[in-house]
């Protein structure tokens, strides 16, 4: 054999066991795993009960709280990142789905800067009342909201998010206005609803499902097409009068584009199987989310359809960055 032909085989050889070594060794450090909400929300309690169960298979990982910009802040930066397996985002519908049409100046494409590494649950939202208020079912809020257009608010997560954009559906399902007060997070306008500044709240019902538990908060509708398993007596936006209605956000495990395939791999496989132990099935189950898994490419076809999905529906409602 030519020299130069048996050294670029060795050198190929060399190559296969230093990926291989990598791979099984990886993560050998702590792993970032970025939260692109304030701690206390949706987003973070999956995160948090995600990474405590994977630290049975070796990982540990430190949560970044990095909220801003409807999540914009967190994914970039995860975006941005090194491409080493050492920094994660636990992204969701409104920042990799709903944000690339709703803002003119995205800094990063969900597509082309990062990898999907799996899908790891889905959530109904749930409007809610504060106690406070004489709103009993949704109904209510309908009628009252007719009587006086825009009196009413309601909170969500912040612009651009799913919360914000079924709150715009709604009203156009409904034929009412209602003002809508953005959050820099799920949890922060938790206080103003409790408190009686603001009326109503739409979010993902793992945030409210503490404040449901307690009475400070009444759930009016859930917006999924069945009713959700923790919440059994909580009727559906649909059951409610207006049917057809659903809006549901997803939430996945992604990193920054080029993520080594050995990674993706290994990643994939222990989420997997950590979703299906049924302590963790139990937990997030009982914050009303459903649980996913999957392959890193059916979460990546997500994406793309729910992107145009999603798109067409920011365009439809008017819904703009306030």
């Amino acid at each position: 054999m030519h020299p130069s032909r048996r050294a670029v085989l060795a050198f190929a050889a060399a190559s296969l066991l230093v990926t291989a070594v990598h791979a099984e060794a990886w993560p050998t450090k702590p792993i970032r795993l970025i939260v692109p909400f304030p701690a206390g929300g949706g987003t973070d309690i999956i995160a948090r009960e995600l990474a405590s169960k994977l630290t049975s298979s070796g990982y540990n990982f430190v949560i970044d709280n990095k909220p801003g910009s409807g999540g914009n802040l967190g994914v970039d930066a995860a975006a941005k990142a090194a491409p080493d397996g050492y920094t994660l985002v636990l992204g969701q519908t409104s920042n990799l789905a709903i944000n690339p049409t709703l803002y003119p100046k995205l800094p990063y494409d969900p597509v082309k800067d990062l990898t999907p590494v799996s899908l790891v649950a889905s959530s109904p939202l749930v409007i809610v009342a504060g106690s406070n208020t004489p709103y009993k079912a949704l109904g209510d809020v309908v009628k009252a909201a007719k009587e006086k257009p825009g009196f009413i608010n309601y909170a969500s997560s912040g612009n651009g998010t799913v919360s914000h954009l079924a709150g715009e559906s709604f009203q156009k399902t409904a034929g009412i206005r209602l003002t809508h007060i953005p959050y820099k997070g799920a949890s922060q306008g938790a206080t103003d609803v409790i408190g009686g500044q603001v009326q109503l709240y739409i979010s993902t019902v793992p945030t409210l499902m503490g404040h449901i538990k307690s009475g400070k908060m009444r759930p009016l509708a859930v917006t999924s097409l069945q009713r959700v398993q923790d919440l059994p007596q909580v009727p559906t936006v649909a059951e409610s009068g207006f049917s057809g209605f659903e809006s549901i956000t997803w939430f996945g495990i992604l990193g920054p584009a080029n993520l080594p395939k050995e990674v993706v791999a290994k990643l994939n496989a222990d989420i997997n199987k950590a979703l299906k132990e049924p302590d963790l099935r139990q937990k997030l189950i009982g914050q009303g989310a459903d649980v996913s898994g999957g392959s890193a490419e059916q979460f990546s076809k997500l994406i793309r359809d729910d992107i145009v999905r999603w798109g067409k529906l920011v365009k439809d409602s008017g819904a703009k960055i306030d």
